[in-house]
């Protein structure tokens, strides 16, 4: 029996998410499912990052024990053309027996995506979050500085969380802008980019909304500061729609 590691991508809009439930079809449903038919034996996969219904992957992780004779490496390609089209493996590796994608210390990236402008474009509706007035860029990226550091992020937390603590580890924060289209009606990308160490549940939505109402003028970029140790999730902007959001890749330390 060896471990296998997988690197996945996926467009999670068709999906409840990663994790297995009950109502509807999930990324680690479709993978269990492929794995055990082309592999011919039971395939229970391991998932670093459970990511929530409508939510994107870049390079998600995910391990599963197999007998398998084919080539660790040659593995993403023999499993590519048995999958959907909105679900790849985008690297194949066998690692150590006793690898485990959730309990190894990482670091890992999220990006959330908005479309800044008032036309709405057809090939941004499913993986941005449309804003159609203007953001001041500069404002959110200076907000976002007085979040990096470890604190205590409940203002940052859906009120359902099950964390022990929620005391999280940002490393970084970044906005940075794309051009989209021109014209009369010009159009921007505005990416958020957000590295930790691990992440409450929303965490990345509420930072991104809040981050937003920075853009908009609602709040100075300081104000951040205060919402940060009010620790009330009543305090800090909106939690952005799903499909805006990208797990864009997790590294191993």
């Amino acid at each position: 029996m060896k471990r296998f590691k997988l690197v996945v991508a996926y467009d999670g809009t068709n999906y409840c998410g990663w994790q297995i439930q009950p109502n509807g079809i999930t990324i680690e449903e479709v993978l269990n499912k492929t794995l055990s038919d082309f592999l011919k034996e039971e395939i229970h996969i391991i998932g670093a990052s459970r990511t929530d219904s409508g939510v994107h992957s870049f390079g998600n992780v995910a391990v599963f024990d197999s007998e398998t004779t084919i080539p660790a490496e040659k593995l993403c390609f023999a499993l590519n053309p048995q999958l959907p089209e909105d679900i790849r493996i985008v690297s194949s590796a066998q690692v150590a027996d006793d690898f485990h994608p959730r309990y190894c210390d990482t670091r890992k990236t999220y990006e959330y995506h908005i479309q800044n402008g008032k036309i709405p474009l057809p090939t941004e509706r499913l993986y941005s979050h449309l804003v159609i007035f203007p953001l001041d860029v500069e404002a959110m990226q200076e907000a976002g500085q007085y979040l990096v550091g470890t604190h205590d992020f409940k203002s940052f937390c859906a009120s359902k969380t099950q964390a022990q603590t929620t005391v999280r580890t940002v490393t970084g924060i970044e906005v940075e802008t794309h051009s989209l289209s021109e014209g009369e009606y010009p159009s921007q990308k505005v990416i958020i980019r957000v590295t930790g160490e691990g992440f409450l549940y929303n965490m990345v939505r509420i930072i991104s909304g809040t981050l937003i109402k920075v853009g908009l003028g609602v709040y100075p970029p300081e104000h951040v500061k205060e919402i940060l140790a009010a620790c009330d999730r009543s305090k800090a902007g909106e939690t952005v729609p799903a499909k805006g959001l990208f797990l864009k890749k997790i590294e191993y330390l």
